[in-house]
């Protein structure tokens, strides 16, 4: 069942936090200047893909949680309007007069929080608990893409009544294909979408998640604390953690190599994690 399209608008009021924090070690060419969430994808950054994934299934309240050179993202959130827009300036003697032309920005409402240079994921969770007043909420990472049906992620969620559930995807093949038969080299193909096309069954933590705000109870308040190993092992010691799996597109952006397999695909227009007009 596609549910994509079902029941968006109790989705807008569903806060999706999205984790911005990280160094982006790995990524250093590119996040020696700015975080890693912004880091393009074509003429936007990664952010903003990821943003749109939410808002073309329905979901309007965004929270970013800021750490390392968060000053560009909220630069880029606070005048995002003149970044998706033509506009025309006109100075006059006492005030200046800005016309936007055009579509008018996505109708989004987005919180910038500041969890601190070094803190862990886990903590910087913690620290959004007295900004989450509903019940639950979405959780991503600021640097993976996907065709992800969230929809059906929160009808398994409320399904499993689970304290927290998961998407589990294939990982991505590096490398491309050697195409043999009886020995003999038949030519080379390209490197498969994901894992699963060369029947590779491995799953991992694909990053979209749906999480109880009731969670905020089980973790301590502390800067160290480490989402992954510390929280979700935990739950999934204690059988309140999820998984639904997901078969289709998913691209995190941990390696230059990653960005231009990105950038690649959005300038060929072959771009799976892309569910907007």
């Amino acid at each position: 069942m596609n549910t994509r399209g079902s029941s968006y608008k109790s989705r807008s009021n569903i806060p999706v936090v999205i984790l911005c924090g990280g160094r982006g070690t790995r990524l250093k060419e590119e996040t020696e200047f700015i975080p890693k969430p912004m880091v393009r994808i074509g003429d936007r950054p990664i952010l903003w893909h990821i943003m749109k994934i939410y808002y073309a299934q329905g979901f309007r309240k965004f929270v970013l949680l800021l750490g390392y050179k968060g000053e560009k993202i909220r630069e880029y959130i606070n005048n995002y309007p003149l970044y998706a827009n033509d506009f025309t300036l006109k100075h006059g003697a006492s005030k200046a007069t800005l016309t936007y032309h055009g579509k008018a920005a996505e109708g989004w409402e987005i919180s910038c929080i500041d969890t601190g240079l070094d803190t862990q994921t886990g903590g910087r969770i913690k620290k959004l608990e007295k900004f989450i007043k509903a019940p639950l909420f979405m959780l991503t990472y600021g640097d993976g893409v996907s065709d992800v049906d969230l929809g059906k992620l929160l009808a398994e969620h409320a399904k499993r009544k689970s304290l927290a559930t998961m998407t589990a995807v294939h990982p991505p093949v590096r490398f491309g294909e050697v195409v043999f038969k009886d020995g003999v080299v038949k030519g080379f193909g390209e490197k498969p979408v994901h894992a699963k096309s060369l029947a590779n069954e491995t799953m991992i933590n694909g990053g979209f998640f749906v999480v109880d705000s009731k969670i905020f109870k089980r973790m301590p308040d502390d800067d160290a604390l480490v989402f992954e190993r510390d929280v979700l092992t935990k739950l999934a010691k204690d059988g309140e953690l999820a998984a639904v799996p997901h078969h289709g597109f998913w691209q995190c952006m941990d390696t230059i190599r990653d960005t231009e397999v990105l950038n690649d695909a959005w300038k060929k227009g072959d771009a799976p994690w892309k569910l907007w007009s």
